[in-house]
């Protein structure tokens, strides 16, 4: 009884999750699933699985958050217009400079927060005014656009199936195998837990949660495969969701993010170069500002003055909502993006609904103060136990 508790506490937002879709599933009449807005969907929300993810970093220091990714978000994309657009500079070269000005931005702010210590609240709400200030001088105030077609394919593309036919046979097909390897992958890391002597959880309740993972990610690429097949953006937010689960959950520099939100003094005491680990995670967080800028420039097909806004809250959200602690050191990849994909199915579901916009602000509003206060009294309760 115990066991089955704990395992609906640690997967609480995923049913969360679960169940809202399910609601607007039935109430707008099954469009919410609907292969073609599920493709949508993807393309929608992948700028807050990517800003979702830099963010992660920036809490687990210790509750820290930046709120300068919407301005950098827009001063990116105003760039790449200039350079591809206006300058017709190579699409290639032309993202490595964004790439690059999104470190140097980043270098900045994380100079001012680890090395001075000015507080990142501070440091990114000027972050916040300074680089949109300078996207709107680069702009003078105008959108720049269209972007030509070899750029916009990058991220709007599907993947080309070469069996043809009505449904995507590769989608189908990239979908089983994933499943197949998730549980390879899963036996795999059971078996070096049980050589070690690590505790672990119940064959049934491994069993339980593959066969509802692949069931999903099986049903997933089936839809995906009645429309169009795979999109180019969700192979890029596989690639950077894989890429920093794994560093943050199996390599030292990443469990240092950890180790700094749980306890500065204990963590610098240990031999870990504190400030050094603030300062990587707001330019990382700067670094994927750039990425979801090309992105949200070529979704748009166009750089415009008011890109980017309120995109760090849609970040933040899905942090706090996703189970990432409000004090630092707590968090996972998986639960962003979980908390993502939750706001995602949320703005798309009172969308089709037809609710008023100010409702829905009001709704997220309310939904983000239940995930933190869960979190909140939570900490408090286990303190008392």
């Amino acid at each position: 009884m115990n066991k089955t508790i704990e395992l609906l506490k640690k997967n609480t937002m995923l049913i969360a999750l679960v169940i809202v879709t399910l609601f607007f599933a039935a109430t707008t009449g099954g469009t919410l699933l609907a292969p073609q807005n599920i493709a949508n969907l993807i393309a929608q929300n992948g700028y807050v699985v990517i800003l979702a993810v830099g963010m992660l970093l920036c809490i687990l220091t210790g509750g820290n958050i930046d709120l300068s990714v919407g301005s950098i978000v827009a001063l990116v994309g105003a760039l790449a217009g200039q350079l591809i657009v206006n300058q017709k500079v190579n699409i290639y070269v032309s993202i490595l400079i964004c790439l690059v000005v999104g470190l140097a931005i980043g270098a900045w702010q994380g100079f001012w927060i680890a090395y001075v210590r000015i507080p990142a609240f501070i440091v990114t709400l000027a972050g916040m005014l300074l680089w949109r200030g300078v996207a709107l001088i680069i702009l003078d105030g105008l959108t720049i656009s269209p972007f030509p077609d070899n750029y916009l394919n990058i991220f709007n593309s599907f993947v080309p199936d070469p069996f043809g036919g009505e449904i995507n046979i590769l989608c189908v097909a990239v979908g089983v195998g994933i499943s197949i390897l998730y549980v390879v992958l899963q036996l795999v890391d059971r078996a070096k837990k049980s050589k070690k002597g690590y505790e672990m959880e119940s064959i049934a309740a491994m069993a339980v949660k593959s066969v509802l993972i692949c069931a999903v990610i099986i049903v997933l690429a089936y839809m995906l495969a009645q429309y169009k097949g795979i999109p180019a953006i969700l192979i890029l937010l596989t690639v950077i969701v894989l890429a920093y689960a794994y560093y943050t959950s199996r390599t030292v520099p990443g469990r240092h993010f950890y180790a700094l939100g749980g306890n500065e003094k204990a963590a610098k005491l240990s031999g870990i170069h504190t400030d050094r680990v603030l300062f990587t995670a707001y330019v990382n967080m700067a670094l994927l500002s750039a990425v979801a800028a090309m992105a949200c420039v070529a979704r748009f097909n166009s750089a415009a003055p008011t890109a980017g806004q309120n995109y760090e809250m849609d970040a933040i959200a899905s942090c706090y909502i996703g189970g990432v602690s409000a004090y630092g050191g707590i968090g996972t990849v998986q639960g962003a993006v979980i908390g993502a994909i939750f706001m995602g199915v949320l703005n798309n579901g009172m969308s089709i609904m037809g609710i008023d916009a100010n409702v829905q602000k009001a709704v997220k509003g309310l939904v983000l103060l239940a995930a933190v206060a869960f979190d909140v009294i939570s900490k408090k309760r286990a303190k008392t136990a």
